[in-house]
């Protein structure tokens, strides 16, 4: 049983170090902030919790993991929160994203019509 509990366990401590250097290669290469906000968001919620449910696993019942556990709560509840306020400051400062098409639904001025990404 130990056996089967440390290659879970290292499987998903492996997994969410690969998740985390992905995630860390992401915000290095992306364009532009929202997408490497989308690659800082890889990193909180596949990096960190396998990570974690690793690390639990590996603790077994004890106080540890109920730490663990706390601090991947800490990290589902803040690292959204955190991302949506810089994405809506960002918006408010102007930063425009870079989109080849524009899926707001917004009608173009004038026209009644959705806009549909093309140039006027």
């Amino acid at each position: 049983m130990t056996l089967a509990i440390d290659i879970a366990s290292w499987v998903l401590i492996l997994l969410g170090s690969f998740f985390t250097i992905v995630g860390a290669v992401g915000m290095v290469r992306m364009p532009e902030v929202f997408t490497r906000m989308h690659a800082a968001s890889v990193i909180d919620t596949l990096g960190v919790g396998l990570l974690i449910a690793g690390l639990a696993l590996q603790a077994g019942f004890t106080l540890v993991t109920l730490k663990l556990i706390f601090v991947l709560g800490l990290f589902l509840i803040t690292g959204p929160v955190i991302t949506h306020a810089l994405a809506q400051a960002c918006l408010h400062e102007g930063v425009e994203p870079m989109l080849t098409e524009d899926r707001r639904g917004r009608a173009r001025p004038g026209s009644g019509k959705p806009d549909d990404g093309r140039p006027t």
